[in-house]
């Protein structure tokens, strides 16, 4: 974790096939919401590619380094204070050339607050 004890990981299921689904608690109290923004914390949107990027590797069982981001729609801020749980739909296919392409819906309740669409490069 780039982010000692940003979140915790509730729930990590592979659901079917290449799709998976984790269920997150981000740690409110967690310094990076001090400046991001002082009274009004709201998570950083690199923060959530970060946490793709961890979760990926974990299912993978592999590092990565991130190729490409061909999609990237932040839909709706996450106030941790007020969302700290996160539902992140995966969908993780590895290429013939050993590159990990992955589609991501990111939720709090039933609002979607991120869709992205990566390739990351095994290192």
């Amino acid at each position: 974790m780039l982010l000692k004890d940003f979140y915790t990981v509730k729930v990590l299921e592979n659901i079917v096939d290449s799709k998976y689904k984790a269920q997150i608690t981000i740690n409110e109290k967690h310094e990076v919401f001090e400046g991001h923004f002082p009274g009004n914390p709201i998570m950083p949107g690199v923060c959530m590619m970060q946490i793709i990027k961890e979760l990926t590797e974990q299912i993978t069982a592999s590092s990565l380094f991130m190729e490409s981001l061909s999609n990237v729609k932040f839909m709706a801020l996450i106030n941790p204070f007020v969302n700290p749980d996160l539902l992140l739909e995966l969908d993780i296919n590895t290429t013939d050339d050993n590159l990990i392409k992955v589609k991501n819906v990111s939720y709090f309740d039933q609002t979607v607050a991120l869709k992205l669409s990566c390739v990351y490069k095994k290192i």
